[in-house]
């Protein structure tokens, strides 16, 4: 890249929204909200030379670690979205990346902040990469879609128990379970009733330790505050957490 600017730093992906994209309102499913972020993300760090090929080449994968949400209204079937995407910042390890969402009107439909790391395909140990321009993490740091950091999470002791076995459909190209479905996860547990009158206003998402094929989750739910609902899933199979999120409607 001949020229490091916002205009150079900054992406948009287009998206329409399918029927498998929505609920059965024909409102946007939060874990295809979700997808659309990776998706963004992916096109971003691979226009710049460091998504998925640029950093296999050191035997590196990004993972998503943190991710803050904030939704403004349902975008329904057959809209259009544009998410605008930039590399804002790094913190040690964490690179920080913002987007913001808006509908074919041009109007701002949700905001949102996030959290990668760079993990090694062996070792699963997490690293810093090589080789990329340090601008590409700073340049932007004053350019904010939510200005605080996204949100670190505490354990739910107590609440609501599901347990859940992760199936083929849940899981990457990194052969772990991908971060939409742990979203949808969570909204499963909720009931028909109490999706027909709310929708999320937003999420906080963290992810502490991949999921593997046929592993088991054990999903604890615990009403809180102003219509929230906190999370803490735990892997059976080691012991581990594997994410906490909190979403409110």
């Amino acid at each position: 890249m001949s020229e490091i600017s916002e205009r150079t730093l900054t992406s948009v992906s287009s998206f329409k929204v399918t029927s498998a994209d929505t609920d059965m309102y024909a409102r946007l499913r939060l874990g295809a909200a979700v997808n659309y972020l990776v998706q963004a993300a992916i096109d971003s760090a691979d226009r710049l030379g460091f998504g998925y090929g640029g950093i296999r080449n050191q035997n590196l994968f990004w993972v998503l670690s943190r991710l803050s949400v904030e939704l403004y209204r349902p975008l329904k079937w057959y809209e259009t979205v544009d998410v605008e995407t930039w590399p804002k910042n790094a913190e040690r390890i964490l690179y920080l990346r913002d987007f913001i969402l808006r509908d074919a009107g041009g109007s701002i439909v949700a905001r949102a902040t996030s959290g990668w790391l760079a993990v090694d395909l062996e070792t699963k140990r997490m690293k810093k990469i090589d080789g990329i321009h340090a601008e590409f993490f700073d340049h932007l740091k004053d350019k904010h879609a939510i200005a605080e950091p996204p949100e670190k999470l505490f354990p739910v002791n107590e609440g609501d128990v599901f347990e859940i076995r992760s199936g083929y459909y849940d899981i990457d190209l990194n052969r772990h379970v991908t971060t939409s479905r742990y979203v949808d996860w969570m909204m499963d547990t909720l009931s028909l009733g109490f999706h027909e009158e709310n929708y999320p206003r937003k999420l906080s998402l963290n992810i502490m330790k991949e999921t593997m094929p046929g592993e088991t989750i054990r999903l604890r739910r615990k009403p809180g505050n102003n219509n929230q609902y906190h999370f803490d899933g735990l892997n059976l199979n080691n012991g581990t957490n594997a994410f906490r999120a909190c979403i409110e409607f």
